[in-house]
């Protein structure tokens, strides 16, 4: 019996190589599943900008003729995988959700890629993005607007928009997300998937973010993390064993000392003193975000013998700050150049960013905000060995907007949704989204899990023990359902 894509899309990554690597199902039946449901979602969800069905077909052929011939299997042959359009393919175009991108080919693939194509992983396409990243939702000039499974009048969430969409729908089992302020974390939990921003340099990124060549291309490269997106934590730590480890090319990286494999694995935690924040002691949240956090942070001490103790870090609002550390990463010579020619068509709040005028200062006090920010982090993270907080301050929101203007009553800037992760990019420390559950109108909360810097093994180990006692895989998005019913 041919492998259908209902089949397909309840199969985890390793599930998935497994098969493979047994002759259960070959390499090219996998990748006509993913296709297949691809050609099912795509004209709902728009999650990839740049579907590659050839590509896949020929991957998973030579895949098919290397077991044929004896030959040794990489950990992930025939795994389907989505590329975020921020992360550059080599015989992909990556536009970047720019028009100035939209036929641009890379002279290399990323480090990530190289390593996901080594390791016998199938890309199936670019997922979709805003443009060069700068937003935390799913709309950019050139392509269709992404949408999220659980309601496609909702966002998805950004930048991994698109690899968010496609994994929640079955797409793949996992994909590649990039993270400069939670870009990772946010889709993850406003599709009802894990997501790992591991500690900076754990994952090596080049040439995207260091190719001074390519404005806007170039951006994010002191905040930026690349990672997985997936339905289990075992998936995600998958994905993570074969791109972590370092590369001479990315001065960040450093050397690999995880076993995350091992460390995903589901069994008791240790007595862990847990800090709770519902809401970093300044940030309005949703009160069903707060009541879905609330419950998933008494697993913790209920179930999983842990001490969770109420306490905010104790740093004020970094947004300014954040954003300034923004600035100083881009090209602004280089992008506000392009707005004589191409300014009608880039996104509004990305011409307003370039032509807005900042003071020096205010570039040097956001470097300086961000040391201050790590000495707090260190302290706090002296008393507690981890923080769970919500991810995001909301559910899913309309699309084509920024963000909500008012939340829990206040009005917010429309950035504010964020503030619970790019924190986590200024300090560089461990952060994972898992699913905490879901409101009253059946949208997915994400309770994100920090670890110490460099103590990635323990927020994966937190992750694993919470998804056991509180399983989420069972959950699909009333889409799907429709879609296989029709």
């Amino acid at each position: 019996m041919s492998l259908t894509h209902q089949d397909y899309a309840t199969l985890s990554a390793a599930e998935i190589a497994e098969a493979v690597a047994s002759g259960k199902y070959s390499a090219a039946e996998v990748s006509e599943a993913a296709i297949a449901r691809m050609e099912l979602t795509e004209p709902h969800l728009h999650a990839f900008c740049n579907p590659a069905p050839e590509l896949a077909r020929k991957t998973a052929a030579a895949i098919d003729a290397a077991r044929a011939a004896g030959e040794t299997l990489g950990p992930l042959a025939g795994v389907p995988v989505g590329i975020k359009d921020l992360v550059a393919t080599k015989d992909l175009v990556t536009a970047m959700g720019s028009t100035i991108y939209r036929d641009f080919l890379p002279e290399d693939d990323d480090i990530v890629v190289e390593r996901l194509k080594a390791a016998g992983a199938v890309i199936i396409g670019k997922t979709n993005v805003p443009e060069f990243g700068y937003s935390g939702v799913g709309h950019n000039p050139v392509f269709e607007t992404t949408r999220n499974p659980w309601n496609t009048e909702l966002t998805p969430g950004g930048s991994s928009a698109g690899s968010g969409a496609s994994v929640a729908a079955g797409v793949t089992p996992f994909a590649i997300g990039s993270d400069g302020g939670g870009s990772v974390r946010i889709p993850s939990a406003h599709c009802g998937l894990v997501g790992v921003k591991a500690s900076m340099g754990r994952v090596p990124l080049w040439p995207g973010c260091r190719d001074e060549r390519f404005p806007g291309v170039s951006s994010w490269e002191s905040l930026e993390h690349i990672g997985p997106m997936a339905r289990t934590v075992s998936d995600a730590a998958l994905m993570l064993s074969v791109i972590t480890g370092p590369d001479m090319r990315d001065r960040h990286s450093i050397p690999a000392d995880v076993d995350w494999l091992e460390a995903a694995k589901a069994g008791d935690l240790p007595k862990l003193r847990i800090a709770f924040s519902e809401d970093f002691g300044y940030l309005a949240v949703d009160p069903e975000v707060r009541r879905v956090v609330r419950e998933a942070a008494a697993v913790f001490e209920r179930d999983l013998g842990c001490e969770v103790v109420s306490a905010d870090p104790g740093w004020s609002d970094p947004g300014n700050d954040f954003w300034g550390l923004v600035l100083a990463d881009s090209d602004l010579a280089g992008m506000r150049a392009w707005l004589p020619e191409h300014g009608a068509n880039m996104s509004p709040h990305l011409v307003q960013m370039l032509q807005t005028r900042h003071d020096d200062e205010a570039l040097t006090n956001a470097n300086m905000a961000r040391k201050k920010l790590c000495n707090i982090a260190a302290r706090f993270f002296g008393q507690y060995d981890l923080l769970i907080s919500p991810t995001l301050t909301v559910p899913p929101f309309a699309l084509h907007m920024q963000g909500p203007e008012k939340t829990e009553g206040r009005i917010v800037d429309p950035s504010a949704w964020l503030g619970f992760c790019f924190p986590f990019n200024m300090t560089g420390q461990p952060a994972a989204s898992v699913p905490a559950g879901l409101t009253s109108d059946g949208l997915p909360v994400g309770l994100q899990i920090i670890g110490r810097h460099l103590d990635d093994p323990l927020v994966l180990r937190a992750a694993a023990a919470f998804e056991t006692a509180r399983p989420w895989s069972a959950l699909r998005p009333p889409l799907i359902d429709m879609l296989e019913g029709a």
